[in-house]
């Protein structure tokens, strides 16, 4: 036998090796990461309650559930990759339990903003950005719906990109900071306010640009 043959032989020994040491995707319905998403969508009716409450202790409790909700959002993404426990469910779930406490968070924004002069002043402040926002999220789940029944390359050209991080990562700072300045001590927009709006138009602007990027991928693939 020669050196060459070997080799080979070896190679695909370690090949078989290597993929029964492979974990299969989890079978349970219900892993960790799954029961944190659940609980993210179980969060929204109690950060709108939380959000109604006359008092500190209620601004204090909206901003950590929303700060828990986009720290859970990154755990269980995280905990599904690394322990190999995601599961066709929680894949389904994980973006809707996302897009269900963002939106909310900005249409309570946008009906009770926070009472620093400013907004009162420029009552469109938060609500051009919050339309950009949750219409970019509208289109963008009915076309990857429409991408899934198209075909592989199709879903290809939707899957999330650096572009789409980007933008969650400064709506969630947006939203945290424009959160905490509900607090009535916050008679000013000052540095702190200023930096949350400035987020949210860069988080909207990003939004409506990532849409854009998507399309011209979509009519690429469709052309080919």
């Amino acid at each position: 036998m020669s050196m060459d043959t070997t080799d080979r032989d070896d190679k695909r020994n370690d090949h078989r090796h290597h993929h029964r040491h492979l974990k299969p995707p989890s079978s349970k319905l219900l892993t960790l990461p799954t029961i944190l998403t659940i609980a993210r969508v179980a969060a929204v009716p109690i950060l709108i309650s939380t959000f109604y409450m006359d008092s500190r202790l209620g601004t204090t409790a909206t901003t950590g559930i929303f700060i828990a909700a986009a720290v859970t959002d990154w755990l269980d993404g995280y905990l599904a990759r690394r322990m190999n426990l995601g599961t066709a469910f929680g894949a389904f779930l994980d973006p809707v339990a996302d897009k269900l406490m963002v939106a909310a968070t900005l249409v309570l924004l946008c009906t009770r903003p926070p009472e620093a002069a400013m907004f009162g002043e420029l009552p469109w402040l938060l609500t051009l950005p919050s339309i950009a926002i949750i219409g970019r999220e509208i289109t963008m789940s009915a076309v990857r719906e429409w991408a899934a029944s198209q075909g592989s390359k199709l879903s290809e050209a939707v899957a999330v990109n650096n572009l789409g991080k980007w933008k969650t990562a400064t709506q969630m700072t947006a939203l945290t900071i424009l959160l905490l300045i509900r607090d009535n001590s916050f008679t000013e927009v000052g540095l702190l306010g200023a930096t949350g709006v400035g987020f949210l138009y860069v988080s909207a602007g990003l939004a409506v640009w990532s849409l854009v990027v998507y399309m011209k991928k979509i009519w690429k693939v469709m052309l080919m």
